[in-house]
């Protein structure tokens, strides 16, 4: 704390002191201090939800591209519904392995009690490496290469993609 006398003189604090003092005189600023920090709060944690969940719906408007792929190429016109449905989640688990090394499978066994399913628990780094592998996975689909060679270039593509995302400091400034 810091008194000057005179002209352009005062009593000046740091703003902690000066919050603090102010609290302890006038209880409407305490108030407004606590449900204006409360609302920073909440809007932070909205901000950050929001990105979250942006990312979550570009992986999924990927798969469309990726699903496409699937039923243009692999499905043949002539099976069931749910014959189909093992098809995709087959390939559903090529990316899953690819990129966390585990099916849907294996990920809800170790984490039985876990809300949602392995992507819900994606970091946004993750999600950026699937949403690009599903595009790339739709790519190799049409090029016709069999799954196991897709999963191999798919499983170096995302060791490659998290390498470099984790070393960068723009995905740090979306957290």
């Amino acid at each position: 704390m810091v008194s000057k006398s005179g002209r352009y003189g005062g009593t000046f604090a740091h703003r902690d002191i000066a919050f603090e003092f102010a609290s302890w005189i006038s209880p409407e600023f305490k108030l407004y201090l606590i449900t204006e920090f409360q609302r920073l709060k909440e809007d932070e944690n909205h901000r950050l939800n929001l990105e979250w969940n942006l990312q979550r719906t570009l992986t999924k408007v990927n798969y469309r591209i990726h699903t496409d792929a699937i039923k243009e190429k692999i499905i043949p016109p002539e099976i069931t519904p749910l014959q189909a449905s093992s098809i995709y989640a087959s390939e559903a688990d090529l990316l899953n392995v690819a990129l966390f090394g585990k099916t849907a499978a294996q990920w809800h066994k170790e984490n039985p009690d876990a809300d949602g399913n392995v992507r819900d628990a994606a970091t946004l780094e993750q999600l950026v490496v699937l949403s690009n592998m599903e595009s790339i996975n739709a790519v190799l689909i049409h090029q016709g290469l069999p799954q196991g060679e897709r999963l191999r270039q798919l499983n170096a593509i995302a060791i490659t993609q998290m390498k470099s995302l984790l070393g960068t400091k723009q995905i740090a400034k979306l957290k």
